[in-house]
């Protein structure tokens, strides 16, 4: 038995050892396959005119800068907006509310995680964005705060998922230990729930913060797509990847169409450096 039992756990270890090879060896050509391609223009002055600001590819200026700030302008707000909301309604989820109301509260945050982006986007373009444009009063409700409010909406139920699941491994003894010292369900949140989550916390939040990076549909609909520096919340703005949905159609031997391999290594990298971010301030022992 005992030779068996090896023997199983090294073919688990090889197959996850493999596994991990496997996805790594992929992120790296997937890298490599972008920096091939993004080649001509990372060298000599068109490497340079990549960090500028204008974008007129007709006179040979691939700036993306514009696109940068756009990205951190729609993803950075909608995360911020969305985290208290999914915290809240994951502590409500899970301890808060009545126990017949828990397990729908649940069902309607699962429900939520799999309507496709484009039901967001095309019920926003009829609800939302006049009812932004009205506000404004100015200007075609195509705008940032238009997308983070959706992107945000996006969001949530992949972050409240994460969160209760992180609430629920909580044991619960130390429950019942609150519960027999008289500690009313608030205190229980307040003194036991988020102090033992907090990396859960950060990783939700690295969650909905790579999700909201990374979701093209919603800005691509709902940003306004200009190529601006973002100044104006009523504004439109374009992000990196509805940047990329758009010129995707281009010549595919253009510098254009290269230029956004070279949107694709950033993001890459935007991605990297949120991680490194999250693993420093999370790192240790959990509280």
């Amino acid at each position: 038995m005992t030779s068996h039992r090896r023997l199983h756990e090294w073919a688990g270890k090889g197959a996850a050892a493999s596994a991990a090879l496997v996805t790594f060896g992929l992120t790296l050509a997937i890298f490599g396959f972008m920096g091939w391609l993004a080649r001509p223009l990372l060298g000599g002055e068109t490497l340079a005119t990549l960090f500028t600001s204008v974008w007129q590819p007709a006179r040979g200026q691939f700036g993306i800068l514009s696109m940068v700030w756009g990205t951190l302008a729609v993803a950075l707000p909608a995360t911020l907006l969305a985290f208290p909301v999914s915290l809240g309604f994951a502590c409500f989820a899970t301890h808060l509310a009545p126990p017949r109301v828990r397990s729908l509260l649940k069902g309607i945050a699962g429900l939520m995680t799999g309507i496709p982006t484009v039901v967001y986007g095309f019920s926003a373009v009829f609800l939302l964005v006049p009812l932004v444009r009205e506000m404004a009063g100015r200007g075609s409700g195509f705008s940032i705060i238009a997308a983070v409010l959706v992107l945000a909406l996006l969001i949530s139920p992949t972050m409240i998922l994460v969160l209760i699941s992180a609430f629920e491994a909580v044991p619960k003894a130390w429950q019942r230990s609150f519960d027999a010292m008289g500690a009313t369900p608030e205190e229980t949140v307040w003194h036991l729930l988020l102090p033992r989550a907090t990396r859960p916390m950060a990783g939700a939040l690295l969650l909905g913060l790579g999700r909201a990076t990374g979701d093209t549909l919603i800005a691509l609909m709902l940003a306004g797509n200009a190529v601006l520096a973002p100044t104006d919340p009523f504004g439109p703005a374009r992000t990196l990847t509805s940047h990329i949905a758009l010129v995707m159609a281009a010549d595919f031997d253009s510098l254009e169409f290269r230029s956004v391999f070279a949107c694709g290594i950033l993001l890459y990298l935007i991605i990297f450096g949120l991680t490194l971010l999250v693993r420093r301030f999370t790192r240790g022992p959990e509280a």
